[in-house]
């Protein structure tokens, strides 16, 4: 029996998730174009094999009962001094991201976390002090807007790179429990913007 390292996440559409994975590539982020722009439902975890199809139609059952939510990025944050990292925050879309990464991880794929959850997209891990200050001062200005319509489960191969296995639409069965239902439109992304 073999083992396959799993992650699931919200993937930051287009033109967001490639601006921010060019600009973390330009700081001298190597792992930028190994990893999808993205915010973290379930962290790398590794798992057996025979329980992958078991997690696949977890996944695919709270997808079903969940509807789109606004989510917006706004400005940067960073984890320093306990974890080398500078991230785009989030300023709605919080407290969907902690309620559905719970569901993610009631099913067969338990995952207990190292720190307490923090949806955030990185966008510098691991590089010198000098360029994370810069990724921190240049992406304050950062925003963008959207409407979330699911998640994806996402596999690590050999060398690092992450790949999506399979999309999680949600079916608009409800809203996450505990939340009130989400009103305005179902719109497209706007345009990023990058405002001091």
């Amino acid at each position: 029996m073999g083992t396959v390292t799993l992650g699931v996440s919200i993937a930051v559409p287009e033109p967001y998730g490639s601006l921010l994975q060019q600009r973390r590539a330009g700081f001298g982020d190597a792992a930028a174009h190994c990893i999808p722009t993205h915010v973290t439902l379930l962290p790398p975890t590794e798992v057996d094999t025979d329980a992958v199809p078991a997690f696949r139609l977890h996944l695919a059952r709270v997808a079903d009962g969940l509807r789109p939510f606004r989510m917006r990025l706004q400005g940067t944050g960073t984890f320093r001094p306990l974890s080398a990292v500078v991230y785009v925050r989030l300023a709605e879309g919080i407290e969907d991201c902690s309620a559905i990464q719970e569901l993610v991880r009631s099913g067969p794929v338990h995952r207990e976390l190292q720190f307490p959850y923090h949806p955030h997209v990185t966008v510098a891990h691991d590089i010198a002090d000098e360029a994370m200050d810069r990724a921190y001062e240049e992406l304050a200005g950062f925003r963008a807007d959207w409407t979330v319509s699911g998640f994806a489960l996402y596999t690590r191969d050999d060398d690092g790179a992450w790949h999506k296995a399979q999309d999680y639409p949600f079916a608009g069965g409800r809203t996450v429990p505990g939340l009130p239902a989400q009103a305005g439109p179902l719109d497209a992304p706007a345009e990023p913007s990058l405002r001091p």
